[in-house]
């Protein structure tokens, strides 16, 4: 049984804590009101972030996704995107730029010169060359650091040859040839009255389009064989108008053909065996041929584009 008197102590203690939870809602309240409204907002209500812009950077989400760090990794358009260091200045496909090649063409390195090599053309003038019984057709001419045949240019037709004859060398060019083209190289070649063209006295390693020129349909008739005579062991000729390189080597009548780094055919001039291939070939017509041990070298007008770079011959 309740005190009577002790009725209004308890109500007064009720009423106070009554008071004191009224007071701390309303402190809450207010603190949430603050919080609320820190944020400015413009005329239309919406929020106005802290540096003026319209809001989306003011709630960066803790600065992760904000568009100033959002940039993939630092690939961004401006500055950092650039395919680590592959810009278009440095993308020359490991150094050969077209400038660095084009230098690099009808020239002899140091050690080249150490070694004997003397350059048959040096990209501007074809000094070292001469018509067959004759001066230069305009059909030759020099053209971007090349010596370019051109068939349809005025002039008569003809091969031209080295002013000078070699017997014991070593010979390396690059050649490119017009689609379906066919052109030669010549050694050995001889100038007299027995003899009209070139290839009535000299040996020729065939340059030919072998994809449809129809020469390439004949044995012994393809890009790198010792013509008529011998074909190549590899077929390793790039197509029409791309630069191949070769190299022949000549040493006591013994021959080594090379065509892009890869030795396709070899043999021996002067024997009994060469006589019987050539017995056995279209120039036994010729009386004479393939009979010099020394001549001239020569590039062939076969009517049809061909373009020389890299001429480079070293006596051996």
């Amino acid at each position: 049984m309740l005190d009577k008197k002790s009725l209004p102590d308890r109500h007064s203690g009720i009423k106070m804590n009554l008071m004191k939870n009224l007071i701390l809602s309303i402190m809450c309240f207010g603190v949430l009101i603050a919080c609320k409204h820190d944020h400015p907002h413009a005329p239309d209500g919406s929020h106005i972030s802290a540096d003026g812009g319209d809001g989306h950077s003011g709630h960066d989400h803790g600065d992760e996704h904000s568009h100033d760090t959002h940039d993939h990794n630092g690939h961004s358009h401006d500055d950092g995107h650039d395919h680590s260091g592959h810009e278009h200045d440095a993308h020359d496909h490991e150094g050969h730029s077209h400038s660095d090649q084009s230098s690099s063409h009808n020239a002899l390195s140091a050690q080249e010169k150490s070694e004997g090599w003397t350059l048959l053309f040096d990209g501007q003038k074809i000094n070292e060359w001469t018509g067959y019984k004759s001066g230069i057709s305009s059909k030759w001419t020099v053209s971007d650091g090349t010596i370019y045949f051109n068939p349809k240019a005025d002039g008569a037709e003809g091969d031209i040859l080295t002013k000078k004859e070699y017997e014991d060398f070593e010979l390396v060019l690059d050649w490119k040839i017009s689609n379906c083209g066919n052109s030669g190289i010549f050694w050995n070649v001889v100038q007299d009255e027995r003899f009209d063209r070139t290839y009535q006295s000299a040996p020729e390693m065939q340059i030919l389009d072998n994809k449809c020129h129809p020469d390439a349909k004949i044995q012994k008739h393809k890009a790198g064989d010792l013509y008529d005579l011998i074909e190549t062991s590899s077929m390793t000729v790039k197509p029409a108008m791309e630069w191949n390189s070769i190299r022949i080597v000549s040493k006591d009548s013994h021959y080594q053909f090379y065509q892009n780094g890869v030795k396709v055919v070899e043999f021996t001039m002067h024997d009994e065996n060469w006589d019987k291939m050539i017995a056995d070939s279209k120039f036994k017509q010729w009386p004479g041929f393939g009979e010099a041990k020394r001549g001239h070298l020569a590039l062939q007008d076969h009517d049809d584009e061909v373009w020389f770079r890299n001429i480079k011959i070293r006596e051996i």
